[in-house]
């Protein structure tokens, strides 16, 4: 999927919404403790109550790989039924992974080739050897670490460079040199609305990954405000505040009606 097919999408749906499939089997519904596939009945729900608003879906790796193979296995089964039955989600493995040589080759076959993401986040400290194996993959997206929405991010990607311009800066620069707008994406947290129009001066083009909104605090207006291009350019991710609004047997529908909440707001926008 190229950056115009994803646009595309963002305006038939009216929506520029990415629901964060951050499936906690402990903060699940009673009525789902005991079913032999508890994250897969949990995200096919959620998907079925959301697919009408959601462009996007990314599920965080680390809540399937705490249950091991059997998380995993729930994992695949959750793209496969996307696939299946919502084939033009785009679909994003938070898996936040940065290794080099062999290594991220292996990676990149994991999440491309054998589990049949669109896009992977990756940390790009190690720089262009971290990513580059990614960028081999035709229709495949890098989403790149740049400023995210946690308190701790100021420790390092808001320090300052003997150049006098910001980490996180750099590394959005250096890595635009690597791809562009169809295979490189760039996080940047919703919590920080001012620093947004900021980073759409170094990538007018580039969509961002905007997570934060909602449990977080970030908001969509103030995304939307500073975050926008000429086509849209955003992916702005809720998981708590859409999928666990509700642990009662209520779940899905609440979720529904939190992303439908979040779609009328971006709705203005489009």
């Amino acid at each position: 999927m190229n950056s115009e097919e994803l646009y595309r999408q963002i305006k038939r749906k009216k929506s520029f919404l990415c629901v964060g499939l951050d499936s906690d089997p402990a903060l699940f519904p009673q009525l789902l403790r005991h079913v032999q596939y508890p994250i897969f009945e949990f995200n096919k729900a959620i998907i079925a109550a959301t697919a009408k608003y959601a462009v996007a879906y990314k599920p965080n790796l680390a809540f399937y790989e705490a249950e091991g193979n059997q998380g995993l296995h729930q994992l695949e089964m959750t793209v496969d039924f996307l696939r299946k039955n919502y084939p033009d989600i785009f679909i994003i493995a938070d898996a936040k992974r940065s290794d080099i040589g062999n290594t991220a080759k292996r990676y990149a076959r994991a999440f491309f080739e054998k589990m049949n993401f669109d896009a992977v986040t990756i940390a790009p400290y190690m720089g262009y050897d971290s990513v580059g194996p990614f960028l081999e993959y035709k229709g495949k997206w890098s989403v790149i670490l740049a400023l995210t929405s946690n308190k701790s991010a100021a420790d390092f990607e808001l320090s300052n460079m003997q150049t006098g311009e910001p980490l996180y800066k750099r590394v959005i620069t250096e890595a635009m040199k690597w791809g562009d707008k169809d295979n490189i994406m760039f996080v940047v947290g919703a919590t920080r609305p001012e620093k947004l129009a900021q980073i759409r001066e170094y990538c007018p083009d580039n969509f961002f990954l905007v997570p934060g909104v909602g449990a977080q605090g970030g908001s969509v207006d103030e995304v939307a405000k500073y975050g926008l291009n000429s086509k849209c350019g955003l992916l702005v991710n809720s998981s708590r505040g859409i999928i666990f609004a509700d642990n009662s047997e209520r779940y899905a529908v609440t979720a529904g009606e939190k992303a439908a909440e979040l779609a009328s707001q971006m709705a203005r926008y489009l």
